[in-house]
């Protein structure tokens, strides 16, 4: 270590004293660092204690360290931040911008992306040091942006970047190709620019911090997870979410706060639930909503409230901060114009599906989760109830969940429960194909929903369904509503990036009326190599689906033409 780096941690030691783990992640020489896996081996704290090691060795310079989101950044860098850190070791706080300043001129700046488009209000700025807490939540099209932002102008400055997370999420499959299999990101293979020397794995795990290893009743929580979160949590292991179904899922991009989205009370809505009793009940409410001619709206509030500091928002239900934007991230967030949904010539009629509420409970008989569905759904006019198929059956005497569920429903003005369309490799390929095509926004509320779907991942013995684990409830409560409800809104997912600025992924088909000749079959040769040969995609999932629109055009071609009647 070079005399002044060894110095940065000697002029802190009285204030922070890293474990064997971390002090390995702070002496890396790696231009990318990535620390963790595990949960608890003190990665946030790493990462903040980085950043200041890094504005105190080049005065003058800049830093920066990020959360997807505000609630995460209070709660985590921030809250480390203002408990840890004495008033006497900086000059002074911005609490409205959340930017530190250091004695020696250097600043750091705390911030968040939500939005995949709002790293670029970090656009011509320069920083010394790019920390990323949680790097599996960001993109990787937000990482090698924010790659860019790593420079200083000060002499002898070596700019570098460091993650600190736990295996899952969306980020989950580049950030393992990155720094575990040493390979570029998916979809980048052709890109030849990786060079593995830069990037450096620090892995830690619970065992590395000795106050959490003491800690019996935090192991417990660990322990009593599902099997494949207590894999990533507890043991760092980042090959239980290889095969990541929902790849393309992205929370700045299929989410929204439930305020921000205006929902006609005429507008077809609907219900679905995956019954459990020892198992979570999940029930969730859809909207269908008309496409960019209707008055829907997401209102993006630029005011500040009373006590927020300025460009944060408030949440509703809470009262605390959400976030805040730049000037870029309010023009291009979520890619809404100011009076409605975004034009995507991606869907029948430009409709597309709002899942806009959330009920997730175990230990409910019928009767009581009925209750629970008609106090949510108020006065509101829902069109149709599905429920989960195997509800329907008599397990004893009694009367049937669904008939159960039934009785109370209609009592207050619901629909009686129909069987939901239990087709699972189809209802998959659907969900994926309506967030593809932007066809489907998810609220805010719906968090069991929105955590689960980053970490559903492909069956090890048929690739095209997602392998069963337990919390997969909220996933197949919102497959019954997507695939049963599908109609009501008249939605057919089509690729996004088709009729945009963006080229369409390999092996995708066109949508229709697109312009582009339909897939032409010949005879004389192999249906399935024909096939084969117009399928480029290498992903699974699209495969799968491509593969299902090939054979289902190659039917229609080859169908039997009927004969024409004679006249007589």
């Amino acid at each position: 270590m070079r005399t002044e780096e060894a110095q940065k941690l000697q002029d802190v030691s009285d204030r922070y004293s890293p474990f064997p783990r971390q002090r390995q992640f702070h002496e890396s020489r790696a231009k990318y660092r990535l620390f963790g896996g595990a949960a608890g081996p003190g990665k946030t704290k790493a990462l903040l204690w980085e950043a200041i090691y890094q504005a105190r060795l080049v005065p003058g310079s800049d830093s920066l360290l990020l959360r997807r989101t505000f609630p995460e950044l209070e709660s985590s860098l921030l809250a480390y931040f203002r408990r840890d850190i004495p008033r006497s070791m900086y000059r002074k706080y911005n609490e409205s911008k959340h930017i530190v300043t250091w004695k020696n001129g250097s600043t750091t700046r705390f911030g968040h992306c939500r939005n995949e488009n709002d790293v670029y209000q970090y656009q011509g700025a320069e920083f010394l040091f790019i920390g990323l807490d949680e790097l599996t939540h960001f993109t990787y099209k937000q990482w090698q942006f924010l790659t860019s932002r790593n420079r200083c102008p000060v002499k002898g400055s070596i700019a570098c970047m460091a993650g600190a997370t736990n295996p899952g999420n969306i980020g989950h499959a580049w950030v393992k190709a990155l720094w575990i299999d040493r390979k570029l990101a998916p979809g980048h293979e052709s890109d030849g620019s990786y060079n593995a020397s830069d990037y450096d794995f620090i892995p830690a795990r619970l065992e590395d911090n000795w106050i959490y290893a003491k800690d019996a009743e935090y192991r417990r929580t660990l322990e009593a997870l599902p099997e494949h979160l207590r894999r990533a949590f507890l043991e760092g292991d980042w090959n239980v979410f290889a095969g990541q179904y929902f790849d393309v899922f992205d929370v700045g991009r299929h989410t929204a706060r439930p305020e921000e989205v205006r929902l006609e009370p005429w507008w077809p809505r609907w219900i679905s639930i995956d019954w459990g009793f020892n198992h979570p009940s999940a029930v969730y409410w859809h909207c269908a909503v008309p496409g960019v001619q209707s008055s829907v709206e997401l209102s993006v509030r630029s005011s500040a409230q009373p006590g927020i500091p300025p460009g944060a928002q408030s949440d509703s239900n809470t009262g605390h901060p959400e976030r805040s934007e730049g000037p870029q991230s309010q023009s291009a967030r979520r890619s809404y114009g100011a009076s409605g949904f975004h034009h995507s010539p991606v869907t029948s009629h430009q409709s597309r599906i709002v899942t806009y509420r959330e009920f997730v409970q175990n230990a409910l008989s019928p009767r009581m989760l009925a209750q629970a569905i008609a106090e949510r759904s108020g006065r509101e006019r829902i069109t149709e109830v599905f429920l989960s198929p195997d509800a329907f059956a008599h397990r004893t005497s009694e009367a049937s969940i669904a008939e159960q569920l039934g009785e109370i429903l209609t009592i207050n003005g619901l629909p009686r429960p129909a069987a939901a369309d239990d087709d699972r490799i189809g209802g998959w390929q659907l969900m994926y194909q309506l967030l593809e095509s932007d066809a489907w926004l998810i609220t805010d509320n719906c968090g069991k929903l929105i955590d689960s779907l980053p970490l559903l991942v492909r069956d090890a013995t048929r690739v095209e369904d997602i392998h069963k684990a337990d919390g997969d409830d909220a996933a197949d409560a919102a497959r019954y509503g997507l695939v049963s409800g599908v109609r009501l809104a008249g939605v057919t997912a089509q690729p996004a990036r088709f009729g945009g600025s963006t080229a369409p992924r390999a092996g995708q088909p066109p949508p229709q009326n697109s312009g582009v000749s339909t897939p032409r079959f010949v005879t004389g040769m192999p249906l399935g190599e024909q096939i084969a040969r117009q399928v480029s995609a290498t992903d699974p999932t699209s495969q799968a689906i491509h593969y299902q629109r090939l054979e289902a055009e190659a039917r229609k071609q080859f169908k039997p033409k009927k004969l024409p009647r004679r006249g007589w």
